[in-house]
């Protein structure tokens, strides 16, 4: 027979009282080296932010981290080796605002579905856009920009790194929420278009802080605004446009790391648990920080919540805006 305290116990818990603690992992984890795999090439914001992320994660985990670089087809050729990787915690992949959320809507057929075939881990990181003006246009805020924009319907252009790109989308999402007509102008790649917007070439654009800044800061642009519900802690005298003349304005980029969803949950409880000690240290954040990422982390349930609101709000506005990939 049971002692009586044991009997309370049980009792306890199967009313729901007592938490009930998850089981632990049959085995140790992990049990060899981690591969990280990436969508874009060495070089660009993804791979920046996952260097920052696994410099100190062997020393805690044991194992190396090797991030595994797979650009192709906007993230979708990498997004689909991670979602058909064993489920065993070894693989992990950083997605991004792009592949998890708008390439879902942006790809006719798509090689996984974000919701079903992976599980969330952790957010990473965001990093607000910020939208930039060429000097002759005669607008110092984003009240002016929607004033000047109804002024001259049709007549204003802004550049993107490419169609369906996260700059095209913000573009559009602002287009239809300050109710303005304007045209897109499509480039391949950032540098590109950074150097048109600096020439006069095209009137504004919704870039990275990375991108543009330096030549803010030279007087060559204009900077109005930053895209995120709140400021830029890199950024902290550029208003947000929801404060600056857009209630309610908000897009960001995001970083992201998901598992194959048959991951099991102590697994991901010690990845997130891993990954939000190392973005809660000071050289972490100050290092992203750089790179105009804001460090996040939280539990996997809230990046899980956050996903499943991205993918409506963009899938409306790609196809508002009638961006296709293939």
């Amino acid at each position: 027979m049971l002692p009586r305290y044991a009997i309370a116990t049980v009792v306890l818990v199967a009313a729901g009282v007592l938490p009930v603690r998850a089981a632990e992992p049959t085995t140790p984890y992990p049990t060899r080296a981690v591969r990280f795999i990436l969508g874009y090439p060495p070089g660009g914001a993804s791979d920046a932010v996952a260097r920052i992320l696994v410099q100190p994660l062997p020393g805690r985990l044991g194992q190396q981290v090797v991030i595994d670089n797979r650009p192709g087809a906007g993230g979708n050729i990498a997004g689909e080796i991670a979602a058909r990787s064993a489920p065993d915690g070894h693989t992990w992949f950083l997605g991004n605002n792009a592949i998890l959320a708008t390439n879902q809507a942006l790809y006719s057929r798509m090689p996984f579905d974000s919701t079903r075939d992976f599980a969330t881990v952790v957010l990473v990181g965001t990093q607000p856009s910020v939208l930039a003006v060429h000097p002759s246009l005669p607008v110092k805020s984003v009240r002016d920009l929607i004033a000047l924009a109804k002024a001259r319907p049709g007549q204003l252009n802004y550049a993107s790194t490419g169609t369906g790109t996260a700059g095209h989308l913000v573009g559009e999402l602002f287009k239809g929420l300050a109710q303005v007509s304007y045209v897109h102008i499509p480039y391949k790649g950032g540098g590109p278009a950074v150097i048109d917007l600096v020439s006069g070439q095209v009137q504004f654009m919704f870039a990275t802080a990375a991108s543009v800044m330096q030549h803010v800061r030279s007087g060559r642009l204009r900077a109005l605004a930053v895209t995120s519900a709140k400021r830029s802690p890199s950024l902290p005298d550029l208003p947000t446009i929801s404060e600056a003349g857009l209630p309610g304005f908000e897009a960001i980029n995001w970083h992201g790391i998901v598992v194959p969803a048959a991951t099991p949950a102590p697994v991901i409880g010690k990845i997130n648990s891993e990954v939000n000690a190392v973005l809660g240290m000071a050289e972490t954040r100050d290092r992203l920080g750089a790179q105009g990422v804001e460090a996040r982390g939280g539990t996997a349930a809230e990046f899980a919540s956050f996903l499943r609101s991205e993918i409506p709000k963009w899938t409306k506005v790609v196809r508002d805006s009638g961006a296709k990939a293939d």
